[in-house]
C-alpha cells in the first residue's frame, strides 16, 4: 500500500489579468503549500476512489479528479482519500488529490495537467510560486517559513459562480489582494459574518483564499474553530511507501 500526503495550497494574492476567447480567466497569483492536508492510500486491486474523513464527498465519476488523474497516467488502482480539506473552501483540495497521483506516477507534464484544473500544476510542484496564465505558467519563489490562521465556514463557494459574478460586476479590482473577494461576497453574503469573526479574533484584516470560502490572516491565532498552519517546502510532499 502506498500512502500519499496531499497538502492544500493557500492563495496569498490573486489578480485577474484577462479573459481568453474560450472564456477561461488568466491570473497572476502568489501561492504557497501549507501543512493542512488530505491523505491518500493506493492499493493494487481495483479502479475506484472512496472518500472518508471530515468531508466524505461522492463526486460523479466523470468529475472525480483522482479517477481522471489515474486515467491520464494509465493506472488502475483502488484509492482511499481521507479528506480534511473542505470542498469549495478555495484551498484546492481536489486539485491537490489529483496532483498527488501525478507525483506518485512521476507525471510532470504541467501543460497537460492543467486540463484537469488550474491549480494542479502548482500543486504538483508545491512550495512557493508565482502562477500566471490559466495556471500553467509557474515561477518558483524562495521558500519562506510563514504561519497562517484559517477560518473555514461550514459552506463552500462555487468557483464557477464567483467568476461569473465577477464578470457580471464589471471585473472589479480587489483592494485586499484578491480580485474575486467582492464577487464571492455577493455570491455568498454570509461570508461577511465569518470574515468579521476572524478579524475580531485576530485583530488583523482577513483575506479570502481563492474564490472562497476560507478566510485567512498571517500569524498564529489559535482558538476553537481556527486552524493554525504553516508553509511547507516542495520536498515535504513526496509519497511514502508503507508495509
Amino acid at each position: 500500500m502506498i500512502e500519499l500526503t496531499s497538502p492544500a495550497k493557500l492563495t496569498l494574492s490573486l489578480r485577474i489579468t484577462g479573459v481568453r476567447s474560450d472564456g477561461l480567466h488568466t491570473i497572476e497569483s502568489e501561492m504557497v503549500t501549507i501543512d493542512f492536508a488530505d491523505t491518500l492510500t493506493i492499493e493494487d486491486e481495483g479502479n475506484s476512489v472512496t472518500y472518508t474523513g471530515n468531508y466524505p464527498i461522492t463526486p460523479p465519476e466523470e468529475e472525480d479528479l483522482v479517477l481522471r488523474a489515474l486515467k491520464m497516467v494509465g493506472a488502475e488502482k483502488k484509492v482511499t482519500v481521507i479528506k480534511n480539506i473542505p470542498p469549495g473552501g478555495g484551498l484546492g483540495g481536489g486539485s491537490a488529490n489529483a496532483a498527488s497521483i501525478f507525483r506518485w506516477a512521476r507525471f510532470t507534464d504541467e501543460i497537460k495537467a492543467v486540463d484537469l484544473g488550474s491549480d494542479i500544476p502548482f500543486n504538483i510542484r508545491g512550495g512557493h510560486a508565482l502562477v500566471k496564465g490559466i495556471g500553467e505558467e509557474i515561477k518558483n519563489l524562495k521558500y519562506e517559513k510563514r504561519v497562517f490562521t484559517l477560518l473555514i465556514p461550514p459552506f463552500g463557494c462555487s468557483t464557477a459562480d464567483v467568476y461569473e459574478t465577477w464578470d457580471e460586476m464589471g471585473s472589479p479590482k480587489g483592494t485586499n489582494g484578491n480580485d474575486l473577494e467582492l464577487a464571492a461576497l455577493k455570491v455568498e453574503p454570509h461570508l461577511w459574518l465569518w470574515r468579521d469573526k476572524l478579524e475580531k479574533h485576530s485583530g488583523q484584516t482577513p483575506r479570502l483564499a481563492g474564490s472562497g470560502s476560507t478566510w485567512f490572516v498571517e500569524g498564529s491565532y489559535p482558538g476553537e474553530g481556527f486552524i493554525v498552519t504553516q508553509t511547507t517546502r516542495a520536498s515535504t510532499i513526496r509519497s511514502t511507501q508503507t508495509q
